[in-house]
C-alpha cells in the first residue's frame, strides 16, 4: 500500500510540473491560433504522462532494458498523440476559416452562404445563428426600403395635394383683392372649405407622427362594442345619405373591450368614410362585430369592387391610395381621410397601439376591413 502511495506521489509531482508549464503556455497562447492551443494541450498531456512515468521508473530503480522499453513506448505514444492533435487542430482551423469566409456574406444581397465543408457542433451552431442573423438583416433591409418608398410616395402625394388648394386659394385671394368678383361670399366659402381641407391634412400628419413616435396617449376605459359601432354609424350617416349609400349594422355583438373610445371611434369613422366614398350609389356598407376566442373583431364591408391582390399587403402603408376608383376626390365637407393616403395608416397605428391588428381581404363585390381588439377581461 505504501508503494502505491509513493508511486502516486511521484507521478503526481511529475504531472504537476508539466501541468504548470502547460498552464503558462496556454495563457501565453490564448490570443494565437486555436490549432496551436489544441497542440499545446495535447503536448502538456503527453509531457505530464511522460514525466510522471519517468519519475516512477527512476524511483523503482528499473533496469536499463526495462527503462528503454518504457521510453520507447512513451516516445511512440507521444508522437502519435501529437500528430493526432496537429491534424485535429488543422481541421478546427479549416472549419473556422471557412466560417469566417461565410460570415462575410452576412447582410449581402444574396444572403448568408453556409460553408460547404462539414463543421463541428459548436461551429455548426454558430453558422445557424449567422444564417438567422442574415435573414433578420434582409428582412429589416426590405422593411426599410418599403418605408423609404412609402415616405417618398407620401411626400409626392402631399406635395400634389398642397399645391392644388394653395394655388386655388392664391387665385381667389387675388381675385378678391382686385375686386373683380361679383359674389365674394361664394369665394369666401370656397376659401373656408380649402382651409378646412388643409387643416385636416395637417391634423392627420400630426396624428401619424405621434403614432410613429410612440407618443400616442390613450385614455382606456371599458366600453361596449355595440356603443362604438353605433357612434361611428351615427357620425357617418350624413355622408352616406349624401352619397346615396345605405349603412347597415349586421350581427353586432355587445362585447366589452378596454379601449380609448375616442380613438377607436375615429378608426371606425375612417374606415366608414373610405368605404362610403368607394361604394357606388345605391350600394351598401355593412358594419359587424363578433367574438373570436380572446379577440373582438370589427369589420367594415363595402362595395368597391375589390382591391388588386398585389395591392392588399400595401393597403395600410403610409401614403398608399390605390387606384383612382378606390380613392376618388373628396366632396367639400366630407370628413375622414384628408386625401393624403394617411387614413388607413392612422387606423393601423391606433389599433396596434391597443395591442390589436388590422387586416383587409376581398369579398364578393368589394372588400372587408377588419380590426381585431383584445377582449376585456372578466
Amino acid at each position: 500500500m505504501k508503494d502505491l502511495l509513493l508511486i502516486a506521489l511521484f507521478a503526481g509531482l511529475g504531472a504537476a510540473g508539466a501541468g504548470l508549464l502547460g498552464w503558462i503556455a496556454v495563457r501565453l497562447l490564448r490570443r494565437r491560433s486555436m490549432a496551436l492551443s489544441l497542440f499545446c494541450v495535447a503536448a502538456v498531456t503527453v509531457l505530464a504522462v511522460t514525466s510522471g512515468t519517468l519519475a516512477v521508473a527512476q524511483a523503482m530503480f528499473l533496469s536499463g532494458h526495462d527503462l528503454g522499453v518504457v521510453m520507447t513506448v512513451l516516445a511512440v505514444a507521444s508522437v502519435v498523440s501529437l500528430l493526432t492533435a496537429a491534424l485535429l487542430g488543422r481541421q478546427v482551423v479549416a472549419g473556422s476559416r471557412a466560417l469566417a469566409a461565410a460570415a462575410r456574406t452576412v447582410g449581402s444581397e444574396d444572403g448568408f452562404t453556409a460553408p460547404a465543408r462539414p463543421l463541428g457542433l459548436e461551429l455548426a451552431q454558430l453558422s445557424a445563428e449567422l444564417a438567422a442573423t442574415s435573414a433578420r438583416l434582409a428582412e429589416s433591409r426590405a422593411r426599410e426600403k418599403s418605408l423609404d418608398a412609402s415616405r417618398r410616395e407620401l411626400i409626392a402625394w402631399i406635395s400634389h395635394d398642397l399645391r392644388t388648394p394653395l394655388a386655388g386659394l392664391r387665385a381667389m385671394a387675388e381675385a378678391l383683392e382686385d375686386g373683380v368678383v361679383t359674389e365674394p361670399e361664394h369665394y369666401l366659402g370656397r376659401i373656408r372649405t380649402e382651409v378646412e381641407r388643409l387643416t385636416g391634412m395637417v391634423d392627420d400628419l400630426f396624428e401619424l407622427s405621434r403614432i410613429q413616435a410612440g407618443a400616442l396617449s390613450l385614455s382606456v376605459s371599458r366600453v361596449s362594442v355595440y356603443d362604438l359601432v353605433d357612434d361611428a354609424l351615427a357620425g357617418a350617416h350624413p355622408l352616406a345619405r349624401r352619397r346615396g349609400v345605405r349603412l347597415e349594422g349586421r350581427h353586432v355583438v355587445a362585447e366589452p373591450v378596454e379601449v380609448d373610445s375616442r380613438e377607436i371611434t375615429r378608426v371606425l369613422g375612417n374606415l366608414l368614410v373610405n368605404a362610403i366614398r368607394s361604394t357606388p350609389e345605391d350600394g351598401v356598407v355593412a358594419v359587424s362585430a363578433r367574438r373570436e376566442v380572446d379577440e373582438v373583431v370589427l369589420s367594415v364591408t363595402d362595395g368597391c369592387g375589390g382591391i388588386p391582390e398585389q395591392d392588399l399587403p400595401r393597403v395600410f402603408e403610409t401614403g398608399w391610395r390605390g387606384s383612382a376608383a378606390r380613392t376618388p376626390r373628396r366632396d367639400p365637407g366630407e370628413g375622414g381621410d384628408s386625401g393624403a393616403g394617411l387614413g388607413l395608416a392612422i387606423v393601423r397605428g391606433i389599433v396596434e397601439a391597443h395591442a390589436g391588428h388590422a387586416r383587409v381581404r376581398n369579398v364578393a363585390g368589394g372588400c372587408c376591413f377588419e380590426i381585431a381588439l383584445p377582449a376585456a377581461r372578466g
